[in-house]
């Protein structure tokens, strides 16, 4: 019986060892493999890094155990330890002048009122903290707001929350009043969750210097948190992660 040969034909062209890399594409040449790993790594190395958002926190009192304060300090250390990518930076308004435009001189404003436009210009969103006085806004913050309403409008185009510790009504009606003024300021506030805190009505919410030390407020304040995170990040046109504003609250909390 005449046997079989298994050999294979001797070809004229140079054989080349075929790589398969990890997702199980081949490759017919070490060139090629070579180029395929050096465009993933090009790819990484131009991935954007986590956006830090800067949030500029506003107390519209000026006490100083001021329970709205606390409220910012509060958010302040929520975003420390468990909000990667938001930092808080408190702007205190206690030094701003009363808006007088008799104080503005060759389209310059006072030192302390250009120091404040600037911190709001650099912020990237907004979290305002007001008690509630005689059924709205306290003057501090309405101050503060009007001084960086004068033009060029700093407030404009960004994204902002609002919270509040206050007496029977947590401070509701300073809110809505807080929403309408941002109407013309062109400031796109988060909807939900709206955190309205009785300071005064038990169980304690704050301790005698004005620190939030109520569990339940801190976890909505986390939310909301979240919630501001997420569309400041839309407005910039940047990625949402799945932790962000998922809508885990849809009615007021009153604590």
């Amino acid at each position: 019986m005449a046997s079989v040969s298994t050999r294979l034909p001797v070809t004229s062209a140079p054989l080349h060892p075929v790589k398969y890399d990890d997702d199980l594409r081949f490759h017919s040449t070490s060139e090629e493999v070579t180029a395929h790993r050096d465009s993933d790594t090009s790819l990484m190395e131009d991935a954007p890094a986590e956006t830090v958002l800067r949030l500029a926190a506003i107390s519209g009192s000026l006490r100083r155990a001021s329970a709205n304060t606390g409220l910012i300090r509060a958010a302040a250390e929520i975003c420390k330890e468990s909000i990667p990518g938001m930092q808080v930076d408190h702007v205190d308004i206690s030094g701003l002048p009363l808006l007088n435009t008799d104080l503005e001189v060759d389209g310059g404003f006072p030192p302390a009122v250009e120091a404040f436009r600037a911190k709001v210009r650099a912020a990237d969103c907004f979290l305002f903290a007001s008690p509630e006085y005689n059924y709205s806004i306290s003057g501090p913050l309405k101050n503060a707001l009007d001084w960086g309403s004068r033009p060029p409008n700093c407030w404009g185009d960004r994204a902002a929350a609002i919270l509040s510790a206050s007496g029977g009504s947590g401070g509701s009606r300073s809110q809505y009043h807080i929403r309408q003024v941002g109407v013309f300021l062109d400031i796109h506030f988060i909807n939900k969750p709206e955190i309205f805190t009785k300071a005064h009505v038990a169980p304690k919410k704050f301790d005698d210097d004005g620190n939030l030390i109520d569990p339940e407020t801190k976890e909505m304040l986390r939310k909301m948190l979240l919630s501001l995170q997420a569309l400041a990040l839309r407005l910039q046109g940047k990625p949402v992660n799945s932790a962000q504003g998922n809508g885990e609250s849809m009615l007021p909390f009153i604590s």
